[in-house]
């Protein structure tokens, strides 16, 4: 997939900009805070349908301003655009013509993105973990999606029931169980699937970039590994109308990472953790380029050599100049590091400055 030009209105700090493309390399240079990030992040709300970093959408839209408008024109005539006024909901269109349902678009451009707030998956809690996985195999497999929302929709019921005072209806509790586990472990199998053959090209990425000199793994812990489903959301049944909440089902889902066969988590330093989510997002890559039609999807580089050493520096622009990757979008506040970048690679190339929301050539 390529996106040869996108245009911005009020997008964030960036109150208008028209850029046209590499169809490899595109570099943005400048200071933190000045709006790098936010070309990024309207690449992947176009992808996405949502910014990466904020759930909420009217707070995309710069301050003091009433509208904002995103476009990317790619490859193959697609146009896709979004536009939304302030207090009213997101209009997303496909060749000018408006979806019915967002989840129709989520997979047609395959999209990974690596930024600094992805030491949350080692970090934070298992539902970022959890996160990574729905937001990959989403893009390949529509029917997950599916099940994902009406495996929420079903623990949403159960949880209404389990808070209330009165003791609820035995069979409509039941029934919002069995519902939970059908979807559970049709979300389970994929999930299972996926880490299986995630994990080898994770180990690959990152015995590359580490120089060979640690071994890491991922382990995929679900309720589901412990019996049918049912019978373990039901074993529980009164000590979750004590808490007032579900405590099993696939909503509780985690991977566990590991460095030399110790918690990553209470292990790595600074350059490990950031080694292991690059090798992460890179297999990720990898995964979905196989997987996804074999459309290879854009790859998004948001500030990604800050904490690591040079040789890991080294193996990370290797690998990214490589032919292996597609398009690719680059931020940095040090331009020594995408001068390596590019003094490797014989492709096209495009850098843009950026300085306070104004992004010029």
């Amino acid at each position: 997939m390529i996106l040869e030009k996108l245009s911005l209105i009020n997008y964030k700090n960036i109150r208008v900009a028209n850029l046209e493309l590499s169809p490899k390399i595109n570099c943005l240079i400048g200071q933190n805070g000045v709006g790098k990030t936010n070309v990024l992040d309207a690449i992947y709300f176009l992808s996405f349908c949502h910014s990466a970093s904020n759930p909420v959408d009217s707070q995309v839209i710069t301050h003091d301003e009433g509208f904002l408008m995103i476009e990317g024109e790619y490859q193959d005539n697609l146009c896709i655009s979004c536009g939304m006024k302030r207090g009213t909901k997101k209009h997303f269109k496909r060749n000018k013509k408006e979806y019915k349902r967002l989840s129709e678009h989520i997979g047609l451009i395959p999209l990974v993105m690596v930024s600094p707030s992805d030491t949350l998956l080692i970090e934070g809690g298992s539902e970022d973990r959890r996160r990574l996985m729905d937001v990959v195999i989403s893009q390949y497999d529509r029917s997950y999606m599916e099940a994902m929302n009406r495996y929420n929709k079903a623990l949403q019921q159960r949880n209404t029931m389990l808070k209330q005072e009165e003791e609820p209806d035995v069979e409509v509790l039941s029934l919002w169980e069995e519902q939970m586990a059908i979807e559970g472990e049709r979300i389970f199998a994929c999930r299972d699937a996926f880490v299986k053959a995630l994990a080898p090209v994770f180990q690959r990425y990152y015995e590359t970039i580490s120089g060979h000199r640690e071994q890491v793994e991922m382990t995929y812990i679900s309720h589901c590994q412990r019996g049918p489903l049912l019978e373990v959301i039901q074993r529980d049944r009164q000590k979750d109308r004590i808490m007032g909440y579900s405590l099993h089902g696939v909503h509780r889902d985690d991977l566990v990472f590991s460095l030399g066969g110790h918690p990553l988590k209470r292990e790595g330093s600074q350059g490990q953790h950031k080694t292991f989510v690059i090798a992460l997002k890179l297999a990720q890559f990898e995964f979905l380029k196989r997987t996804n039609n074999a459309t290879t999807p854009l790859l998004l580089l948001d500030d990604i050599f800050d904490k690591l050493d040079a040789d890991r520096v080294e193996q990370i622009v290797k690998l990214v100049a490589s032919d292996e990757f597609g398009q690719i979008f680059i931020t940095d506040t040090n331009r020594e590091h995408l001068d390596q970048i590019l003094s490797r690679t014989s492709h096209d190339y495009r850098i843009f400055h950026v300085e306070d929301g104004n992004i010029h050539v």
